[in-house]
């Protein structure tokens, strides 16, 4: 069955006391909805985000942080060390989701002058020496373009039941080329469900959305648009950053919400196009947003990472609506949410 992840809350405007309050509040959310992990991003304006999943870590018994590795930042021995000591130390696994970085102004701010490509080439050679440093037993050497490193081994090592699940972010041409590489799931926005042709054309992606779902459409389209309102002064910001942000999705997206004002079925790019997310919505009753999922799912998709929580109802009601969407799918074994190793805590005594 599909595997499950939310995203961590935003960190703008709130205080640490405050936000570490809502970190935990959401983390607990999700576990208790029986969604596998969480999302964390990384990029210019948010927490570092190993230290974002020790914290994930310490608030939960089972949630799996899936950590945004983005290769301009960190040197791939670091990555492998840092996951084979919270394996070691808090006896718990972490997800891994590559990215190559978005906006232009974060990517100057550290002195990065490769182009899409090259980005996706240095993200290649950083997954491939990580995979190799936490799953050899001798030591690893490897000459790349961006990366070198000369017998070198990750102490301790980690145990292989905590080995990390591994994704790669983006739409382009040349990220799916890496996807096929490295051989790992490849997560992106869903477009609108009739813009895919041919068989399976989403097979090894997971999708990142946002689900408002009820008993009554009526219903969740009330709570949808009570959260985000009409905000034209979003819409400005979004049409003015667009240029900046370097990613085949996002300029994509930002063509089809321009399009689409108005809701297609159960697809909603409103809070896209107004800045007040960065995904697509499904919206309506759990028959109309299962329906749509399960298309997506019938394509190919294997993980969806849901949008932040907003409240603990929202969980609850998006895996309500995705067993619906599933249970033409139930000769499947393994649990809603997905099974990781999850059996520390890593909390302090």
């Amino acid at each position: 069955m599909v595997s499950v992840y939310t995203t961590i809350p935003v960190i703008k405007n709130r205080s640490p006391r405050d936000y570490l309050k809502r970190l935990s509040l959401e983390a607990k959310w999700a576990e208790s909805a029986g969604i596998r992990g969480m999302l964390v991003v990384s990029d210019n304006a948010s927490l570092d985000p190993w230290a974002a999943a020790q914290l994930l870590i310490g608030a939960t018994e089972r949630l799996v942080p899936l950590v945004a590795v983005n290769t301009v930042y960190m040197h791939p021995f670091s990555v492998a060390r840092t996951i084979s000591s919270l394996g070691f130390l808090c006896e718990r696994t972490v997800h891994l989701n590559y990215v190559n970085g978005g906006f232009q102004r974060h990517l100057d701010q550290v002195g990065c002058e490769l182009d899409h490509d090259e980005r996706y080439d240095q993200l290649a050679e950083c997954a491939e020496i990580v995979a190799r440093l936490l799953r050899s037993p001798r030591p690893v050497t490897y000459n790349g373009k961006y990366f070198q490193v000369k017998a070198a081994t990750v102490t301790p090592r980690l145990d292989p039941a905590f080995l990390p699940e591994v994704f790669v972010s983006g739409t382009s041409d040349k990220c799916r080329a890496v996807q096929q590489r490295l051989a790992v799931t490849r997560l992106a926005p869903p477009r609108q469900i009739d813009s895919y042709q041919g068989e399976s054309p989403l097979a090894g992606t997971g999708v990142r959305l946002g689900i408002i779902a009820r008993e009554v459409s009526q219903d969740a389209w009330r709570v949808a648009r009570n959260r985000f309102p009409v905000d034209s002064l979003g819409e400005k910001l979004h049409e003015f950053s667009a240029g900046a942000v370097h990613s085949n999705w996002h300029l994509a997206l930002s063509a089809d919400a321009i399009r689409s004002a108005e809701p297609d079925g159960a697809y909603w790019l409103y809070p896209f196009r107004s800045y007040q997310t960065l995904w697509p919505y499904l919206v309506g009753s759990y028959a109309e947003v299962a329906e749509l999922l399960a298309r997506y799912l019938e394509f190919g998709v294997t993980a969806i990472v849901l949008d932040e929580l907003y409240t603990e109802d929202d969980a609850h009601h998006a895996m309500l609506a995705l067993e619906h969407a599933e249970r033409p799918r139930a000769h499947s074994s393994r649990p809603v949410g997905g099974q990781g190793n999850e059996r520390g805590s890593c909390r302090a005594n």
